[in-house]
């Protein structure tokens, strides 16, 4: 957990953010910081955005959820694809079903904690996507460098769409939205960012 995982440095810092109506963000939390925030904050749900990995973190993280009465959700993100229309109606489906206060996380707190905060904020808060999607930023650790930058891009799409003919975020991903030629069209318009992905991959070891 803290040598492979990188788990000494979120010991330092966990990349904590209140998101307002009982969410908060953060990186990949330690046993011992699981039951400080729910002693503090009384949480009742984690959402893991990382799923069930191979590290040691995860079977931490399980054993301490199940020793505190915490419900534990893998609801697994990526950094470096846009979201899929399932995957939007299993996130809204999620944030209305789960218990709050609650904690949602990946390993880093940036891109994948990022994109669920922005999906937060949206489905549950009513928070428009313009504004929501600050919560991608440079603050929290996401950089619009690299592969990552595809998260932003996809938002994006959404409001230069709407900016045309104002359409709900939901029903322009139902009828609108087509993840193949997003992509296509992100790395069209990208330029190859050699030092982007190798300080994303290699530097600050994001997933």
């Amino acid at each position: 957990m803290h040598l492979v995982d990188h788990g000494f440095i979120r010991a330092v810092y966990n990349n904590f953010h209140d998101l307002g109506g009982g969410m908060y963000r953060l990186s990949q939390p330690s046993p011992a910081q699981i039951r400080a925030y729910k002693e503090r904050f009384g949480i009742k749900t984690i959402v893991n955005l990382r799923g069930d990995h191979g590290y040691g973190s995860y079977a931490m993280e399980a054993e301490a959820c199940r020793e505190l009465g915490i419900t534990l959700v893998d609801h697994k993100l990526y950094s470096r694809q846009a979201p899929n229309l399932p995957t939007l109606e299993a996130t809204q489906a999620l944030f209305d079903s789960i218990e709050y206060p609650a904690l949602i996380h990946c390993k880093s707190g940036a891109d994948r904690a990022g994109l669920g905060s922005v999906l937060y904020k949206h489905f549950r808060m009513g928070v428009p996507i313009a504004e929501a999607k600050r919560e991608l930023n440079w603050r929290f650790g996401h950089f619009r460098i690299g592969k990552t930058a595809i998260l932003d891009y996809f938002f994006e799409r959404y409001l230069a769409d709407n900016a045309k003919e104002p359409i709900d975020f939901m029903d322009w991903a139902r009828h609108r939205y087509v993840k193949k030629a997003l992509h296509q069209d992100f790395h069209q318009l990208r330029k190859e960012n050699g030092i982007g992905d190798w300080i994303l991959d290699k530097v600050l070891h994001r997933e």
